[in-house]
């Protein structure tokens, strides 16, 4: 040390590493925000070294999201009503045909720009209205990652019980307003434990664990159809029924069942750019509209005749979870323990592949522009984490918050809209043209007024406002809440109602009264207000002698102007 300098002392030293100072992350040289906006480098565009997503890793990103637990249960969902498997196999194929129109048109917004959702919803929702979206996102992406991890913890329970059949017999010591027993915590603390280290993972190392997953669960689903047949020596009765409804009934509960299957997925019709950041080509991505509807459709139709097998040797109830055939392996010796041990795993990575596709990246996301000076995406996914496993306490929402449940089902009301503004934004208003670097400048272009797109906000409320009594309704029941037939009708539909009526007003809003300063002839990557038609992609980067990428020119063979 200098002369004349005190040297710190230990109490000085701890009050600086426990500091809020201490945890913040160092402002990325090169960000395209202004000097005084703090950002990190998982809020800037992706650079062209990762974008490493082709065809195929989206195609099994998809495997990956589809194949779990609650896609399997599906069909249940729909013949419960009163419908039949002619109607379900449809119905699974149209509904997430429908949701991955928006999916890829939000998409692309991804794979042209490189930036996640949270930092394009300033082009269309204004720099301070887009946090009523993130917020949105992020609180119902926790819900669902506590959710889907309280049910995987099933997979625990079997796996351990297959390695200890003793396990079953540990007794309970917790209430029953602890909404679980001993077991069942047990389980469900080894689930989150065990998940946390791969929910840490970057997006952009994901790929390994895709094809993992996209190994391991078909083989399970294939396996747990195969015996179930064979044991049941057919396919069972579920294919000789039919429909129970008839009439304007069986319509309403045709589109009631659909939009079910939709709003599944109306959350990654909103965030999809997380993911398709990465994509190698701004066109890859579309191979999700065909691929997404049918791994959907085919693991819905591999449950249904697993089902309806499984109820030949299992009387009384349909076995919908597939946990729960796996489970009477536990009574063939040790040979049916292992099989049970291993298909249970497999199900285990599904359940975990889903959180972090559909859940943990796109909350950690949300944080990161919400938090900048503090949360990564690292960080995100480890709060994400936390928050969703035990302060959200996801095992008493699924014990005795129906009411709850309702409501995150009907949150499609919300997001269809959402996902309708941000489509028609940037394909029919914007026509594909947008200024990066003020999507990070709360003073830019995208200000409108005082940071709010009125055009958006309107957009949102018309479609919403009447969808809230059907909401009302699916949450409380008839017997707390009276609507008139129309509006209960209304609701069934309502993920497409909000997404069309949204995309409609806003082009009006926008055409009859246009923000001008928002309209560009060509896309402005640059702080330089250098226009060009698309942000450099891998696949024009150039290896240099020293083995790092570089594009020979920043650019490469793109078009650029001097914006003037």
């Amino acid at each position: 040390m200098g002369r004349g300098m005190k040297r710190p002392s230990a109490h000085d030293i701890k009050r600086r590493c426990t500091s809020l100072h201490s945890w913040e992350i160092p402002k990325q040289n090169g960000a395209l925000a202004p000097a005084h906006v703090w950002t990190n480098k998982d809020m800037d565009p992706t650079p062209p070294e990762h974008q490493n997503w082709g065809s195929w890793t989206i195609i099994a990103y998809w495997a990956t999201d589809v194949l779990n637990l609650t896609t399997w249960q599906t069909a249940s969902a729909i013949l419960a009503v009163g419908l039949s498997w002619r109607e379900a196999i449809p119905i699974m194929f149209l509904g997430n045909f429908v949701v991955a129109i928006p999916i890829v048109l939000n998409g692309a917004i991804g794979s042209r720009l490189h930036v996640p959702f949270s930092v394009i919803a300033t082009s269309s929702f204004g720099y301070y209205l887009r946090y009523f979206a993130i917020v949105s996102r992020a609180i119902l992406a926790m819900f669902w990652l506590g959710i889907q991890g309280a049910n995987g913890a099933q997979c625990i329970t079997i796996m351990l019980r297959a390695w200890a059949p003793s396990y079953n017999d540990i007794p309970n010591q917790l209430p029953a307003s602890a909404g679980l027993t001993t077991q069942g915590f047990i389980s469900y603390f080894l689930f989150w434990i065990i998940q946390l280290p791969l929910l840490l993972i970057h997006p952009t190392k994901l790929k390994p664990l895709f094809w993992i997953k996209l190994v391991a669960a078909p083989t399970s689903a294939l396996a747990l159809l195969g015996w179930s047949v064979h044991k049941a020596g057919g396919g069972g009765e579920i294919f000789t029924q039919k429909a129970t409804v008839s009439g304007s009934e069986y319509a309403y509960l045709w589109l009631s069942s659909m939009s079910a299957v939709t709003g599944t997925w109306s959350t990654l019709s909103v965030n999809m750019p997380d993911f398709t950041r990465y994509a190698r080509s701004p066109n890859g991505q579309f191979i999700q509209l065909p691929a997404m509807p049918i791994l959907f459709t085919l693991c819905g139709v591999i449950g249904i005749v697993t089902t309806s097998a499984a109820h030949v040797f299992t009387p009384g109830e349909y076995l919908w979870n597939p946990l729960d055939i796996i489970s009477q392996w536990l009574d063939y010796g040790s040979g049916g323990r292992a099989a049970a041990f291993f298909a249970a795993l497999a199900w285990y990575l599904a359940q975990v592949g889903t959180n972090i596709t559909a859940n943990s990246v796109s909350a950690a996301n949300d944080l990161t522009v919400l938090f900048p000076r503090w949360v990564n995406i690292r960080r995100g996914c480890f709060i994400a984490a936390v928050v969703a496993g035990w302060v959200l306490v996801p095992w008493k929402i699924l014990s005795s918050a129906e009411t709850l449940l309702a409501f995150l089902g009907g949150y499609a009301v919300f997001l269809g809209p959402l996902a309708g503004i941000m489509t028609a934004d940037f394909w029919l208003v914007k026509k594909q043209k947008v200024d990066i670097p003020a999507l990070y400048n709360p003073d830019g272009r995208y200000r409108y007024v005082g940071g709010c797109n009125w055009r958006a906000a309107v957009a949102f409320i018309v479609p919403v406002a009447p969808l809230l009594p059907g909401l009302g309704l699916s949450i409380s029941g008839p017997e707390a809440v009276h609507i008139n037939e129309g509006l209960a009708n209304l609701y069934t539909f309502n993920w497409m109602f909000g997404f069309v009526t949204s995309i409609f007003l806003y082009v009006v809003l926008s055409y009859a009264f246009p923000a001008k300063e928002t309209l560009l002839a060509e896309t402005v990557w640059d702080l330089d207000q250098i226009a060009v038609e698309a942000y450099p992609r891998a696949s024009d980067v150039e290896e240099g002698s020293d083995g790092k990428s570089k594009s020979s020119d920043g650019v490469n063979d793109m078009k650029v102007k001097e914006l003037s």
